[in-house]
């Protein structure tokens, strides 16, 4: 174990009460990275030293404006129901304007249906609340860079004698963390690392909304912010640019957390070597009705008992950390298929779905399939632990293998975990593959690198269950007709057409048009793509990062839908 950095930063918003309580008389405004409980108790504190002062979030003011201020004042609804228009900060760029509307999100889905309009603005740094008849400014606090900062205004009598950044132990953590790591010797060639973990221990905002699977974290946002920032250090000290998939680093593992009571943010960097793979357990595998109910991802363990019950012709690849990536292929005589799931590991219900759907074509007459149910087990592990503490985050650090790399993007031996792919492929002679995948649930933000993540400005909010397919050139009739039918037939689920309809209006309302077609109510991108073996990849995108009970059955049982429906089209000869 090697130790890049073991620091402690006091917090914020402690010390800011502890500098302006020895000022009574004076005014304060301060933005912070803090929940509304701690920043009502800090103003409080400072009322009984004689300073007024109001504490507002520095992350997502907008919503927190709405959130903490706006109900209180007059009954949402009521103020609503001639609607509610947001004026945008002046933004120079429509980029810049983007990046509001988005920061907005998920007021369309908390305010009564259809009732906010967002618009351009002029006011610098400000949005503007026009409800009621009534106008508010709501300040945005802004680094140079354009992310969310903390900030503190003073008044000494009339004087106004401080108006800047307020530098926050959120911020500072992040930047002591990311120098120490650019500060450290790596070696000349990767993996460069076992595993890099970046240990924080903070406080900030844990907050479930009222829509979806919303939340507001402040924690998770700074392990996204950690892991994929980390991961671009060394995607540009290696040459490569910004969103390559290739690069095996180590595995990444920024793990945010609850900080102590007394209120400290703790970080600590540290080089590990891999963890051991936990013993598997002798547990029988579940029912067909267990599995259908299943309302949490599996552990790679669980997955793979669950492929030994499968049956079929049995073989494997084996994962960096000495994990079994298990696959089976059971023959027939129609034309051969491919079904993966957890390729990224955080995007837990296509393994489930994978599984669901196995089951139900076994029964098929001459079905031919080969199924990995679980493609990626070393990024499940570390799922399954970061979900001890943090339940509902999205946890990128578990998306990709434990060398750091997308196991799609080897293109060379050693394969690892891809083995298992092609040899899938090989076995079955597949024309198609179905590769199950999730992305986040709820808003996936970067705060202190910009707010949007760089390289995924359309996946930043949920759109709804949506499909991918990727075939190679001169089909592309085939492939829209394909996708006009398994649309079609997905769309026969009022839960999920309900559910895509809800998303998809509240995407609208922030983002605009979808970036490609809707096809009944389900968007789907078709693209030619020969990086497959495949002539034909169909891509499933459920938003499941996260989610648990109805909403995680929701997710694998559209996942299975998607999978039957796909191959009794194929075997019908629709991709012929």
């Amino acid at each position: 174990m090697t130790t890049l950095l073991d620091a402690t930063f006091a917090r914020t918003l402690d010390t800011l009460v502890e500098r302006l309580a020895a000022m009574p008389g004076a005014r304060a405004q301060a933005w912070v990275f803090e929940d509304a409980d701690a920043r009502r108790a800090a103003e409080r504190r400072l009322a009984a030293a004689g300073v007024r002062a109001e504490i507002r979030s520095a992350y997502k003011p907008l919503v927190h404006f709405f959130l903490d201020d706006f109900p209180g004042e007059v009954d949402v609804a009521q103020r609503a129901a001639h609607g509610v228009t947001v004026r945008l900060p002046a933004a120079a760029t429509d980029k810049e304007a983007q990046r509001f509307r988005l920061e907005a999100y998920p007021l369309a889905g908390l305010l009564p249906e259809g009732a906010l309009r967002l618009a351009d603005g002029d006011a610098d740094a400000h949005y503007v609340v026009e409800a009621g008849g009534e106008a508010r400014r709501v300040f945005v606090p802004l680094a140079a860079s354009g992310a969310p900062c903390g900030w503190l205004r003073l008044w000494q009598g009339e004087a106004l004698v401080e108006d800047g950044p307020l530098a926050t132990e959120y911020e500072l953590a992040f930047a002591a963390a990311m120098d120490a790591i650019r500060a450290h010797g790596w070696g000349g060639r990767a993996p460069y690392f076992d595993v890099l973990r970046i240990a924080i221990g903070t406080g900030g905002i844990e907050r479930r909304l009222a829509y979806q699977d919303e939340c507001i974290s402040t924690r998770e946002a700074l392990h996204e912010d950690l892991y994929f920032s980390v991961l671009e250090y060394f995607q540009d000290r290696a040459g490569l640019p910004r969103g390559d998939r290739t690069l095996q680093p180590g595995q990444i593992v920024p793990d945010v957390h609850a900080g102590a009571s007394e209120g400290a943010t703790h970080v600590r960097v540290e080089v590990l070597p891999h963890p051991r793979p936990a013993a598997a357990a002798g547990a029988a595998p579940l029912s067909a009705a267990a599995l259908a109910a299943l309302a949490r991802p599996l552990t790679p363990e669980e997955a793979a008992t669950e492929m030994a019950a499968l049956g079929g012709t049995r073989f494997s690849a084996m994962s960096t950390q000495g994990r079994v990536v298990h696959g089976t292929h059971i023959e027939g005589a129609l034309p051969g298929l491919v079904i993966s799931g957890g390729q990224h590991a955080n995007e837990s219900s296509g393994v489930v779905g994978a599984l669901r759907a196995a089951h139900a074509l076994r029964q098929r007459p001459q079905a031919n399939f080969a199924v990995i149910a679980l493609e990626n087990p070393d990024g499940a592990a570390l799922h399954t632990r970061l979900r001890e503490d943090n339940p509902r985050h999205m946890s990128h650090a578990a998306r990709y293998t434990a060398l750091g790399d997308d196991l799609e993007a080897r293109t060379a031996a050693p394969f690892g975990e891809k083995a298992a792919r092609l040899e899938a492929a090989e076995r079955t002679g597949a024309g198609l593959h179905m590769s199950l995948h999730g992305y986040p649930a709820h808003e996936w933000t970067r705060p202190l690198t910009g707010y949007v993540p760089p390289g995924f400005e359309t996946w930043t909010i949920p759109k709804g269950f949506f499909l991918i397919l990727r075939h190679h050139g001169g089909v592309e009739d085939k492939a829209l007709a394909f996708m006009q039918a398994l649309t079609a037939a997905l769309a026969a689920s009022p839960e999920l057409a309900a559910f895509n309809a809800r998303q998809l209006a509240t995407w609208g309302a922030h983002a605009g048009a979808v970036p490609f077609p809707v096809i009944n109510g389900i968007p789907c991108m078709i693209v030619e793509d020969h990086r497959s073996t495949v002539p034909f990849m169909l891509v499933t995108e459920f938003p499941d990062q996260t989610v648990y009970d109805d909403a995680f059955r929701l997710a694998h049982t559209t996942q299975m839908r998607a999978v039957l429906a796909a191959a009794e089209l194929y075997w019908a000869g629709a991709l012929a």
